[in-house]
């Protein structure tokens, strides 16, 4: 059973902030079903990672690094297409001193 977006985003940064990291919502989804994308800034290295959710072929939730950049701002092109796309995507930034995204689910790269 998946959890609803809004559960699981707030799940995702209340374990950001629990390990001193600051995590914030930057584009609100639809709260039930809306698509997720990560954005892991690295304060040490001043470098980014993107992470967006797929499901792998058993229906689990995976998630997978659409853009291989970490140019900040080629990520943020990829997520305002994105956005273009999908009105319903959250978009979450963290922004930890080690680039940690926090995710619990498999990461694959």
């Amino acid at each position: 059973m998946l959890l609803s977006s809004d559960l699981w985003v707030s799940a995702l940064i209340r374990r950001a902030q629990i390990e001193g990291a600051y995590a914030t919502v930057v584009k609100k989804g639809d709260a039930r079903a809306g698509s997720v994308i990560v954005k892991a800034y690295d304060t040490s290295t001043r470098t980014a990672r993107l992470f967006t959710e797929a499901f792998g072929t058993d229906g689990d939730r995976l998630w997978i690094q659409p853009v291989t950049s970490d140019s900040e701002s080629e990520l943020d092109a990829y997520i305002a297409r994105q956005r273009g796309y999908d009105p319903d995507l959250w978009v979450v930034e963290i922004e930890d001193k080690q680039g940690r995204h926090f995710i619990t689910e498999t990461v694959q790269g």
